[in-house]
């Protein structure tokens, strides 16, 4: 029991940042920036788990052949995955470590999976890139597909050389004189999924899919309308539903809202921000001959 309570100890004395940004913003490319102004040596990105440049557990969602195979890795779906990272967070003496991620969703998801205290502090691309860095960087993974892992090439020739590009030497510096910076490498690599491109969800497969799902949560629920938005954060439904009478009304907003979270995210590796249910009548149950 002690050891048990000496481990929770030491996990939630760590201090847990954010680097949150759309993806190709330059997240990666900046993390030794933030990571050095704030005085930490411990990185969690794309399913990998990095300290001193080297890569200490996980796997790289740069690997991945499919797009949702990357999303999945970098959100640390698998069961196996997270827990060896978890595992090896737990034998680490670290006081500080920084989650990259697209979303203030996803950057809470990868800490609650891994085992770790939620996010005391977000920092967003936008405060420390300008507008023009930003876009150069959107461009580079747009029309060149090119990702950059935060680690020198040789970390990255020894596990994934098919991927590998080339090496990228960035000087940061914390004050006025140069003396005062440090060099950093990183490492640019063209994933198999940029190669072919983004994999997309249809509005069409997406729509099949919930109604799928409110029939599976209740077959007597009704969707009368369903809306799907997107943006660089992630997925936004709306679904408008005829329930039956003598339905808790309060318990199935919440619950409904859930499963299809649960069970979309899982399958499809999207990030869904929102899901808003209006109840548009109440109605009896059909009956059944």
């Amino acid at each position: 029991m002690a050891l048990v309570d000496d481990l929770l100890k030491k996990i939630t004395e760590i201090s847990v940042f954010a680097l949150v940004g759309a993806s190709g913003t330059g997240k990666s490319f900046r993390a030794k920036l933030v990571a050095q102004k704030h005085g930490i040596d411990t990185l969690i990105d794309d399913g990998l788990l990095i300290q001193n440049d080297k890569i200490i557990a996980g796997r790289s969602a740069k690997r991945e052949k499919s797009y949702m195979g990357a999303v999945r890795v970098a959100l640390f779906d698998n069961k196996e995955h997270r827990d060896e990272v978890a595992k090896a967070l737990q034998s680490m003496k670290i006081q500080k470590i920084l989650l990259l991620g697209t979303s203030d969703k996803m950057v809470n998801m990868i800490a609650e999976r891994l085992q770790l205290p939620p996010v005391s502090k977000i920092i967003r691309i936008e405060e420390i890139a300008t507008k023009e860095e930003i876009e150069q960087a959107i461009r580079s993974r747009q029309v060149e597909g090119k990702h950059v892992i935060p680690v020198p090439a040789i970390e990255i020739k020894k596990s994934s050389p098919k991927i590998f590009l080339n090496a990228v030497r960035v000087f940061f510096s914390r004050g006025k004189r140069k003396a005062e910076g440090k060099l950093f490498e990183k490492s640019v690599v063209r994933p198999e999924f940029s190669k072919k491109g983004r994999i997309s969800i249809s509005e069409a497969a997406l729509n099949q899919m919930t109604l799928q799902c409110v029939s599976n949560f209740n077959s007597d629920i009704r969707v009368r309308k369903l809306s799907i938005k997107t943006n660089e954060s992630g997925y936004k439904f709306i679904l408008t539903i005829d329930v039956p009478f003598g339905t808790q009304l309060t318990s199935v907003v919440s619950d409904l809202q859930r499963h299809l979270i649960d069970n979309i995210e899982r399958f499809t590796g999207i990030m869904i921000e929102e899901v808003n249910i209006i109840i548009d009548k109440i109605r009896k149950p059909e009956t059944k001959k």
